[in-house]
């Protein structure tokens, strides 16, 4: 968010005079040489299409240094820090560059490391999907009354794996995730979800299940359908929230599913 001020390198080394003016993250950027370059395909947005970028990659080794005004006295007066710079260098008419500013504590020797870093940064997006699951819209684990730590901690390592089982509903909803169901779903979950299947499955060749039985991605287009997904044309695929709805419909489901089995005649 803010042009950071940067101080030498060496700690030892004298800073800039009084007066003087100061380096930042950008004139130090500016002055470092392109490292590489590629083309990273950037996820659609509200405000953006799916598109390829051409990025331009530079970094270098740099300190921050320690903000003018602040209350905590005993900071240090710089800290070391990679940063990593990726530019659009010749985006599409009317579209925004892409400019990534990243810091970093790993070691970044080359520029392989570096787009190492990129590709985790990339990941970002999904990070906060996960969260956005475990939180009010989805899990809403911030309204729990838990106040001991290792409750809480017991808590949210379950909310996580929920969470996890949500956005791995997200990745395979198109088909590109070729794994199968049992990576997610036990063997009773599975059966259930075969009965759910026919259920939910309409008529036309457009109203079924268009992946391969047992697959992930076939276990998504039923939850999804359970949250609410319509499977129109004209809808957009389901997202985090429809699959933790479909997901909690489908554990209320299972409860009747065992129970099944249990007094069944």
């Amino acid at each position: 968010m803010h042009d950071r001020r940067v101080a030498p390198l060496d700690p030892a080394r004298p800073a800039a005079k009084k007066g003087a003016p100061s380096q930042t993250l950008s004139t130090f950027c500016a002055g470092l040489p392109v490292a590489g370059r590629q083309v990273r395909t950037l996820r659609e947005r509200a405000d953006r299409p799916k598109r390829d970028a051409a990025l331009a990659l530079r970094f270098g080794r740099t300190r921050l240094a320690r903000p003018r005004n602040t209350i905590e006295p005993d900071l240090p007066a710089s800290v070391a820090a990679t940063v990593i710079e990726v530019v659009e260098e010749a985006p599409p008419e009317g579209q925004e560059p892409l400019h990534w500013r990243l810091l970093t504590s790993h070691h970044v020797a080359d520029a392989e490391a570096a787009w190492r870093i990129v590709s985790w940064y990339e990941q970002r997006w999904h990070i906060e999907q996960l969260f956005r699951t475990m939180k009010r819209q989805g899990l809403d684990i911030e309204s729990s009354q838990l106040e001991q730590a290792d409750r809480l901690a017991k808590l949210v390592a379950l909310a996580t794996k929920a969470a996890a089982i949500t956005m791995m509903m997200v990745h395979a909803r198109d088909g590109a995730d070729t794994r199968p169901a049992s990576v997610a779903f036990g063997r009773q979950e599975r059966d259930l979800l075969r009965a759910l299947n026919e259920r939910l499955q309409g008529r036309t060749e457009t109203q079924r299940n268009p992946h391969p039985p047992d697959s992930l991605a076939w276990a998504a287009w039923i939850v999804a359908r359970l949250g609410g997904w319509k499977n129109h044309a004209k809808d957009r695929p389901a997202g985090p929230i429809t699959y933790q709805r479909g997901i909690q419909q489908f554990w209320t489901m299972l409860e009747a599913w065992e129970l099944k089995d249990l007094y069944q005649p």
